[in-house]
């Protein structure tokens, strides 16, 4: 204690000395005064970096490798984004072409974290992929006005974790009963975003960064400014790049960067020419009717989402494997049908959720669900929210099924309970009993 207080006190000693020279730690004298001393980059050094990162770090150096290379990536990605709102108090607003180099470094260690989930996955895969998820939220800073193409920037933070939030939840029950320093950095790592990151955007950058209006030109600036990037990278008719509604200016930008990926390798959304009962072709996403939404045969696609839906529409999940989609808003049913390894994530459904003939699958509810059935399906995991609790869950023909509900308090444990999958049947006064075979062992 003693020794972070003498180092607290060091360093506002140097942003004072600092202040009073006008210069910056480490750099040249800036005219329009010492960036470093504003209260919002204070706040992001001490209380983002100094408390949650660091939390973060100190609990992945309990578990080492992998683990701590990830937790380092996150560490490096907010000191780069801490540099980013620095520079933004310094410089215009740039072109298109200024900001996709302005925000380069950042969308660069995102792809660091991003890389580490390819290939063949390690023990740690839902700790890494967390961290891929999570680092999105970082894009909050692309956030220019209604025209970005993204949410602003407290709704963006939140919406991005959400993903992120599907794999903690798995290290949670992983380790809950194994391991407690698992479990205590999937806390941590929680805390950084919400309430961490989340406040702090909704202290300082509610409606976005603010761009100098006196400052220096980034594309003037030869110093700090690579080359401009290929004229494709802003392509929204690339084959490998779709969204609800093709993105220009900074949505070309935030979508690079929120992918965690180059542009043209970006979310999987749904297109207009996806949007058609007409589609020759039988995979991918479609909008049929303008009533159901279906989405078949995706194999190892981590990133779909459907954005646009309503309370009308359902949504058809068929034949898919090793894939994630996220669901953000309400739609009248959901149907998982003959698929392996799948995640689903979603707000609210009217009627039901439905799971038949799947294996491996797992699906959280964020909001509500009145009813949930799973049929004839080997290993399924349901996440329920506080608002999903009172769910009518039926099942039949289907093995090992599990059910995880939040605990009492907000950062508490999940609660995981096994249903049960078989049946005792007696035939007793002229009739036949049916009892459950009651779960025993840890």
């Amino acid at each position: 204690m003693e020794e972070k207080l003498i180092e607290r006190l060091e360093s506002a000693v140097s942003r004072l000395e600092a202040l009073s020279t006008g210069f910056r730690p480490g750099g040249s004298p800036e005219s329009g005064g010492d960036f470093a001393a504003d209260p919002s980059i204070i706040a992001f050094d001490e209380d983002l970096m100094g408390n949650y990162v660091a939390r973060v770090v100190t609990a992945a150096e309990k578990i080492g490798g992998q683990v701590l290379d990830v937790s380092q990536i996150v560490q490096e990605a907010f000191a780069v984004q801490k540099e980013l709102l620095m520079k933004v108090k310094q410089f215009q607003k740039p072109d298109l072409t200024g900001l996709a180099e302005f925000f380069k470094p950042l969308n660069e260690v995102i792809m660091k974290a991003s890389a580490l989930t390819e290939g063949r996955r390690s023990d740690y895969f839902n700790h890494v992929k967390a961290v891929a998820e999570g680092l999105s939220a970082l894009a909050w800073i692309a956030y220019t006005g209604k025209d970005s193409g993204m949410s602003m920037p407290i709704a963006h933070v939140e919406e991005s974790w959400q993903m992120a939030e599907f794999y903690v939840n798995k290290v949670l029950v992983e380790y809950r009963n194994k391991d407690p320093d698992h479990v205590e950095w999937a806390k941590a790592f929680k805390e950084l975003y919400l309430p961490g990151l989340r406040d702090y955007v909704k202290s300082f950058y509610p409606i976005g960064p603010a761009w100098s209006q006196r400052g220096k030109s980034i594309a003037s600036s030869k110093a700090s400014v690579p080359p401009p990037p290929p004229a494709s990278l802003f392509n929204s008719e690339s084959p490998h790049a779709s969204s609800s509604s093709p993105k220009e200016g900074m949505g070309a930008v935030f979508q690079e960067i929120s992918s965690g990926k180059p542009v043209t390798a970006g979310l999987r959304k749904v297109t207009d020419d996806m949007k058609t009962k007409n589609r020759t072709d039988r995979n991918g996403i479609s909008l049929q009717m303008g009533r159901k939404w279906v989405v078949e045969n995706q194999i190892g696609s981590k990133n779909l989402v459907i954005d646009d839906c309503d309370a009308k529409q359902s949504v058809y999940i068929y034949g898919c494997k090793d894939s994630v989609l996220q669901i953000q808003g309400k739609v009248n049913n959901i149907t998982v049908d003959k698929c392996t390894k799948m995640g689903v994530v979603f707000t609210d459904v009217v009627a039901a959720c439905e799971i038949v003939n799947c294996n491996g699958i797992e699906v959280q509810c964020q909001g509500s669900a009145p009813t949930i059935s799973v049929d004839n399906t080997g290993g399924c995991q349901l996440y329920l929210s506080k608002d999903s609790l009172g769910a009518s869950i039926t099942t039949a023909k289907s093995s090992e099924i599990n059910v995880l509900v939040p605990g009492p308090e907000p950062d508490g444990d999940w609660g995981e309970h096994a249903l049960p999958q078989q049946f005792v049947h007696v035939f007793k006064d002229g009739h036949f009993e049916t009892t459950l075979v009651s779960h025993s062992g840890g």
